[in-house]
């Protein structure tokens, strides 16, 4: 006979845990869907590499969203992107094109 009333002995449950941003309403409208699509053909066309032209997309998405209220309006910074001497950079310090600071190539 099994115990705690599962077969095959105790279960192990884990708790669910919220969301880091809190939740966001879905696309129901497909207001965003044709930039989203454009930027996962992007990523399969590159073998999943998000080169600088992905990279474009998938901040476009973002910003589609944001000004659709479908997310919460925040600074692109903190969604990944910097602004550094005039040239995007993704957080951690990665230029577009992969290579780090002064031409270092990135870790």
């Amino acid at each position: 006979m099994s115990t705690f009333g599962s077969p095959g002995g105790p279960s192990n449950f884990s708790k669910p845990s919220p969301p880091e941003r809190g939740s966001f309403p879905l696309d129901h409208d497909a207001e965003c869907q044709p930039i989203m699509k454009q930027y996962l053909r992007c990523l399969r066309s590159n073998k999943g590499v998000n080169v600088d032209e992905c990279r474009m997309m998938s901040k476009a998405y973002l910003q589609c969203r944001m000004d659709r209220n479908l997310m919460a309006v925040d600074e692109m910074r903190n969604l990944g992107y910097k602004e550094e001497g005039g040239e995007e950079k993704m957080a951690g310090g990665m230029m577009k094109d992969g290579e780090g600071r002064q031409g270092e190539k990135g870790k």
